[in-house]
């Protein structure tokens, strides 16, 4: 078996920024599979067979030797080791076999190990904000050449082959097939800051807060979202100061996208509008009829105002941004607003019974599906309640808890997870595929642990 050296992988150091709504690290197991991806896409071995074997200019023909051509060029092992504050150090090891007629008669075999290295740097492109990498210096190093010639000819023939062919025909067929697949791990870049729609609410782009830099042992690329309504106007990140980092028991290699509450705070609000709800009718669910009756065993005031049962609609309006937040395995939605709940007699207007002020929590649960985080939510329970105005009478907050717990769990979280099917999108980048993926909630933030299988 050939022994093969490796392809290493690293980035720019850059300056410290403020901290990200999202960031990205790519381990090693990551860039791997996105260099391999790259070389089988670009067929870049089915390329470099094709060019050795045609004619290479400024290259002198080996005396004696006629009609040579490639005969097998096997596929490179790749590997990577980031090296950190500089760029990509690329060690790519391959075997090639040419034939050719051999002056003495019948068919002469040499078999190449050669080597080829170059500095790949990580950068950011000024035109497209894009990330990039740039390849430098490349080099081919022989390792080991063996041919199929008797061996008191090897020398001189041997020595002919490198000066005329090897150290003249390899650069300007290795090398370029180095660039060739650095442009398909770019291309896989194109994506990254396009808008995303979020249903018909809105978009969000994925922008660089700056150059990537690189670790040891990852490289890290921050972003700073941009989430925008369908009017154009942008939602701005709020500042709460929290920063947010990869949690320190994922394994050494491996890959992970990092959201945090704040960008999630921006995502809500862009769907806040659909958080106000009317509910109505009198059959709701498994509950007691939503009318004047059931609600009077919690405000006795309201059977005085109204003796016969009627209808009634319950009315939530979202009056702040909403805001998430997220400890270690829980994640919350807080909403303020305010309840006002009327009487809907046959035939007649609704009548506004009371206005209540409210804080309520909503427990979320987070999956994902195909490139999105999809959300369902469950009642919490209510922070705050207070009576604002009120056409009836005094009114004991304390008793309508129940009555609104039960209605809210029933009746208004379903709409918001149907608010929610849309899903937040994820960013597109080097070809993931976030089906494998597993999700955790950390210190302020969601963490998507990435596979690469």
């Amino acid at each position: 078996m050939l022994r093969i050296l490796c392809l290493v992988s690293c980035a720019l150091l850059m300056p410290s920024r403020a901290n990200p709504g999202a960031l990205l690290k790519l381990g090693m197991e990551f860039m791997n599979k996105a260099v391999k991806d790259a070389m089988d896409e670009s067929q870049i071995l089915e390329k470099m067979a094709a060019m050795a074997s045609n004619p290479q200019s400024g290259v002198k023909p080996i005396k004696g030797m006629t009609g040579m051509k490639v005969k097998d060029v096997q596929p490179p092992i790749i590997t990577l080791d980031f090296l950190p504050d500089v760029g990509i150090f690329q060690c790519v090891s391959t075997k090639i076999t040419i034939t050719g007629k051999s002056f003495i008669g019948g068919t002469m075999e040499i078999t190449v190990v050669v080597n080829i290295t170059a500095n790949n740097r990580l950068q950011q492109d000024e035109a497209t904000g894009l990330p990039m990498f740039q390849s430098e210096g490349c080099q081919i190093i022989l390792v080991n050449v063996k041919t199929n010639l008797p061996s008191n000819m090897l020398p001189k023939v041997v020595n002919k082959f490198l000066d005329s062919t090897l150290q003249k025909v390899l650069p300007g067929l290795m090398c370029p097939a180095i660039d060739t697949v650095l442009e398909y791990v770019n291309r896989k870049w194109t994506h990254l800051t396009d808008p995303i729609p979020v249903g018909e609410a809105g978009s969000i782009k994925y922008i660089l807060s700056g150059i990537p830099t690189t670790t040891a042992n990852y490289i890290e690329v921050d972003f700073s979202p941009v989430v925008q309504r369908k009017e154009g106007d942008t939602i701005v990140l709020p500042e709460d100061g929290a920063a947010i980092t990869v949690p320190e028991d994922y394994p050494d290699g491996s890959s992970q996208l990092v959201l945090s509450a704040a960008f999630f705070t921006a995502e809500f609000t862009l769907l806040q509008k659909s958080f106000d709800v009317d509910i109505k009718g009198k059959k709701i669910g498994k509950l007691p009829p939503h009318t004047t009756k059931t609600l009077a065993r919690f405000v006795p005031r309201v059977r005085k105002a109204y003796r016969k049962s009627v209808p009634l609609m319950t009315q939530i309006r979202i009056g702040k941004p909403p805001k998430v937040t997220m400890k270690p395995g829980n994640s919350q939605l807080h909403l303020h607003g305010t309840i006002e709940m009327f009487a809907v007699p046959p035939k007649s207007n609704p009548s506004s019974m009371f206005v209540l002020e409210t804080h309520f929590n909503l427990d979320i649960q987070y999956s994902l599906s195909e490139d999105r985080v999809h959300m369902a939510t469950s009642m919490d329970k209510f922070l705050d309640l207070s009576v604002a105005s009120s056409s009836i009478g005094s009114i004991k907050e304390k008793k309508l808890k129940e009555f609104l717990t039960s209605l809210f769990q029933e009746a208004y979280v379903p709409v918001i997870n149907g608010a929610l099917e849309v899903g937040f999108p994820l960013p597109d980048f080097l070809g993931t595929k976030y089906d494998q993926s597993e999700l955790a909630i950390a210190e302020n933030a969601l963490v998507v642990d990435l596979r690469t299988t």
